[in-house]
């Protein structure tokens, strides 16, 4: 009872701690940034917005925070802790990744890169600078990158968890160009969760003992504990075009999963191995960018499934509070007809519900290939087409560039929209840049 006393103290007093750390600040900043951009995409192509950048900061906060919980007593048993400078590192490196792309934020690649370069130190002893870069260099050595990688590891379980409830209540519908230059339905999902970590640290002066022996940092636990707090960002990116949203988060969260798994292991044999630390280093970052590469391969081996059957449109999106929402109308399914008729084309569905301006019947053909009767009143203010967006044909010539993203680019909060005119694939440039989704 008297430990939990103390760590609830040492909590309230990390909590305020992190109150005080500008990361935590920025990383906020910068998923409301990255949402506020969603919303503009959709805006471009649509012309209304599917998502609100306010709602979705406001959950991905909630999920971070209650997901910090978790790690944090799950990394109190392993032992992990940090030192302000070690923080300050960890966090400069990842910021100056961002620079080359936003997907590189996360921790994977920071403490990867990291545990490389204090490899590469290792080999030159005699080497020792002065000044602020003997103490960086000073503090990169000092890292215990085994610890730091068991700690990203399990960063990924959450991002795991998080992908897997979350992750497809943010994907933002896109036209895409697919092979051969046709346009295609697609789905951006991205997210970022900013979570407050509140680590156990070896304390210096004494104090109470933890009741149990963590995993890393042996003998120094024997002195007592402290606690202090580091903010870190957790996200993920995929592109989808082959699956439905909530199907390709279910595909993600596992692969998740399995790769913070093998560096969990890697991490512990490296703390009784310390050799195989450089090991885990490689591996962290060389898994981490061969679940983005097999993503991309695998749904460029698939065959697309937002664009239209011989029959019927193809829904790509349904607006929130709309009449196609309250109609049950899915992502995925088929519009076969309207008010009777057969529909072939946007022309054909504008027609079909103009013919009876205050009632609607329809026959959508859902995920399994049958028919289902849906019919519903038609008021002023309604959407053109009931609040369902589907996929592209030619005619709408227009599709998003996909390009890698920085920090800096998406602080100028700029587009990337391509046209194609009449189908022929002229293309006019309408911005910058868009992003090109990460994996994290």
């Amino acid at each position: 009872m008297e430990t939990v006393k103390q760590l609830l103290m040492y909590g309230m007093d990390a909590g305020i701690q992190l109150l005080t750390q500008p990361f935590y600040y920025i990383s906020i900043l910068f998923v409301m940034l990255f949402y506020r951009r969603q919303v503009l995409v959709e805006r471009k192509l649509f012309h209304v917005k599917l998502h609100s950048w306010g709602q979705q900061t406001w959950r991905t906060f909630v999920g971070g925070l209650l997901a910090g919980i978790v790690v944090s007593i799950v990394v109190a048993f392993l032992g992990i802790s940090l030192s302000l400078g070690a923080i300050i590192c960890i966090w400069v490196t990842s910021l100056i990744l961002m620079l080359f792309h936003i997907r590189y934020l996360c921790f994977a690649y920071s403490i990867g890169l990291l545990g490389i370069i204090q490899f590469g130190l290792s080999w030159f002893p005699n080497w020792q600078p002065e000044g602020w870069m003997g103490q960086v260099t000073s503090t990169i050595l000092g890292l215990d990158i085994p610890a730091l990688l068991a700690l990203s590891a399990v960063l990924h379980f959450a991002e795991a968890l998080l992908v897997r409830i979350q992750g497809s209540k943010f994907a933002t519908p896109l036209f895409l160009e697919g092979k051969r230059g046709k346009l295609v339905g697609g789905y951006q999902m991205q997210s970022f969760w900013p979570l407050p970590l509140f680590l156990l640290v070896p304390a210096v002066g004494g104090g109470s003992v933890l009741p149990w022996t963590p995993f890393f940092g042996g003998d120094a636990w024997s002195a007592g504990f402290t606690m202090m707090a580091l903010p870190v960002v957790i996200g993920f990116g995929e592109m989808t075009q082959s699956r439905l949203p909530q199907e390709k988060a279910a595909v993600t969260a596992k692969r998740l999963i399995f790769y913070g798994a093998i560096v969990l292991a890697l991490s512990l044999l490296a703390e009784w191995w310390a050799p195989l630390t450089i090991v885990a280093a490689l591996a962290a970052l060389l898994l981490h960018e061969g679940l983005v590469w097999y993503s991309r391969h695998e749904e460029q081996q698939r065959s697309p499934i937002f664009i239209h059957p011989l029959r019927g449109l193809r829904v790509l999106a349904v607006l929130p509070d709309s009449p196609a929402s309250e109609l049950g109308i899915q992502p995925g399914e088929t519009i076969l007809k309207v008010n009777g008729k057969l529909i072939h084309s946007k022309e054909q569905l504008h027609s079909a519900l103009r013919q009876n301006p205050a009632f609607c019947k329809l026959e959508v053909q859902n995920h399994q290939g049958e028919s289902k009767f849906l019919q519903r009143a038609i008021y002023a203010g309604d959407h053109h087409q009931l609040g369902a967006i589907v996929s592209p044909d030619p005619r709408d010539g227009i599709a998003v560039g996909l390009k890698p993203v920085s920090l800096i680019t998406l602080l100028a909060n700029k587009l990337h929209i391509r046209s194609q005119r009449n189908g022929a694939g002229s293309k006019t440039s309408g911005g910058s840049e868009e992003a090109e989704l990460p994996l994290s």
